[in-house]
């Protein structure tokens, strides 16, 4: 039996080791397919309600900058590596909803879409649902490396955003980032500090593996260095690290110098500082970092780790900034702010929107209550499920989820609850962003508006499934059974016909068989 162990690399300071580039060769090689292919999961941080609850916070910071008097000036709002970019049209779907009320003087705004995979900003480019927000001036694209980058180069409109150019602070959105870019990692132990070093190895020759193999494969050691102080370069880092020095008696620690070095950065390209949304798995709370052992690699095609919250919030604190995260526990993300701005405590509108939509009730709840739910799919009744699905902002996911028990509620349906389900998959549509999924939700809401005898709508949502898909044999079969109920027999024969042209290996046997008189 061979037992030989290939060493890949060692004693390389975490922050510094390949799994970050192997990392990040997985996103360049595969673009949109690492989501459409359901490798890397995102439901979790980008369905409709996480979306609707930053456009909370984002107009609510709108509201702010209006009460201030600073409406002349376009506030821009950066997403770091929007990888899918479905995060981006909720937040959009929903923002745009909530400027539109009348008797605001909101500043203007415009959403940014950044990422280091250029693949993902062609296909944001050329999406055809963005391109209604690229025509108002409300989107546009920017490759931005959160490591290097120290400018923004905006593709659409072909600015160039650098040092200290913005007068409005700028809106930085960090959801499900931080726990994938490099970090490093400590030894706290009886007030001394150690750095960690990574070894890596696998059991299987890596010459021909691919990226994905490798990640999955590579097993970890961990040796340990003393540090010499001070570590970094900049001082506030160098001070935040120290103060773990007596915060923690014996764990090990995640420290995210490379995302304070992005908000360093970021920050430095409006005179009014910035103000960061972030939602990710990991921990604010100084109790939940102590006592833990090394890490764990989450791999799920890529990898990532847990973030620590904690460090950003002492960061931000020491910059006199003000934070706000989550009042009570999580059980399974964080959603945080961070203030980076001279007058933080003015903000008074998104703190406010902040107790509301992550305090009071927010997609953490929600994501427990959603798992409560899925237990109970085969006993739901129409009224509980429409109830999920608006208590979720009409996520297509969770329609998706649930549609198999939904087709089965149709079969004994009330009038009021044909009506209630006929809006909800209109609104379930309007906040579906389609990349490249297998799954054809128009079609499978066209045949639920049929069973209904919507035969209007779903001729509807035929169409937008041939857009999507491309015509099939289903899709000649049921527009023939639409037209066949609205008594449109011109156009019932119409699309025989060409059902027959294109599909001449299908049987339409019973279409052929219909009395065109008889509806």
């Amino acid at each position: 039996m061979n037992h030989q162990t290939y060493e890949i690399e060692a004693k390389k300071p975490f922050s510094e080791s390949l799994i970050w580039q192997l990392n990040r060769d997985y996103y360049q090689n595969e673009g949109i397919e690492a989501w459409s292919e359901g490798t890397v999961p995102h439901h979790l941080t980008s369905n409709s309600l996480v979306g609707r609850t930053y456009a909370e916070l984002i107009f609510a910071f709108l509201k702010d900058l209006s009460r201030k008097g600073q409406t002349q000036e376009k506030v821009y709002i950066l997403e770091l590596g929007a990888g899918h970019g479905r995060f981006a049209f909720h937040i959009l779907k929903h923002l745009e909803r909530l400027t539109m009320q009348l008797g605001l003087n909101l500043p203007s705004y415009c959403y940014v879409l950044s990422d280091i995979v250029e693949d993902n900003l062609q296909f944001f480019d050329k999406h055809p649902q963005f391109q209604p927000y690229f025509d108002k001036g409300i989107l546009d694209i920017a490759y931005f490396d959160a490591i290097e980058s120290n400018q923004i180069l905006l593709r659409r409109s072909n600015l160039m955003i650098s040092s200290k150019e913005l007068t409005q602070p700028l809106l930085v959105i960090a959801n499900y980032f931080f726990d994938s870019i490099p970090k490093d990692l400590f030894l706290v132990k009886d007030k001394e500090i150690s750095e960690c070093l990574l070894t890596l190895q696998i059991k299987e020759d890596p010459k021909e593996m691919s990226t994905v193999d490798l990640l999955k494969k590579i097993e970890t050691v961990y040796d340990l260095r003393p540090i010499t102080v001070p570590f970094y370069e900049k001082a506030v880092l160098n001070e935040v690290l120290e103060d773990y020095r007596d915060l923690l008696e014996d764990s090990y620690l995640f420290f995210p110098h490379k995302g304070l070095q992005c908000l360093e950065n970021l920050r430095e390209l409006s005179q009014q500082g910035l103000m960061l949304i972030s939602m990710d798995k990991g921990f604010h709370e100084l109790e939940e970092i102590e006592d833990v052992d090394t890490p764990e690699m989450v791999v799920h095609g890529s990898m990532s780790f847990w973030v620590n919250y904690h460090a950003y919030g002492l960061y931000c604190e020491k910059q006199g900034g003000k934070t706000m995260f989550p009042a009570f526990s999580n059980f399974h993300l964080e959603l945080g702010t961070l203030f980076l701005l001279p007058d933080a405590e003015k903000y008074t509108e998104t703190q406010a929107a902040y107790h509301r939509v992550v305090n009071e009730y927010g997609p953490d709840d929600f994501n427990t209550f959603k798992k409560f739910s899925y237990r109970y799919i085969a006993n739901m009744s129409m009224p509980d499920m429409i109830g999920m699905l608006r208590l979720g902002a009409y996520d297509a996911a969770l329609f998706i989820r649930i549609l198999p028990r939904l087709k089965q509620a149709c079969e004994e349906i009330t009038p009021k609850e044909r009506t209630r389900l006929a809006q909800t998959m209109h609104q379930t549509w309007n906040m579906y962003f389609y990349i490249n999924e297998p799954n054809d939700l128009a079609f499978e809401m066209a045949g639920i508006f049929y069973q209904l005898g919507y035969y209007k709508e779903a001729l509807t949502y035929f169409k937008f499934s041939i857009d999507l898909f491309g015509y099939t044999s289903d899709v000649y079969y049921n527009q023939a059974l639409c037209y066949y109920q609205l008594r449109q027999d011109a156009l019932f024969l119409k699309t025989v016909r060409e059902a027959k042209f294109h599909f001449p290996s299908i049987d339409f046997e019973h279409l052929d068989k219909l009395d065109l008189k008889a509806v």
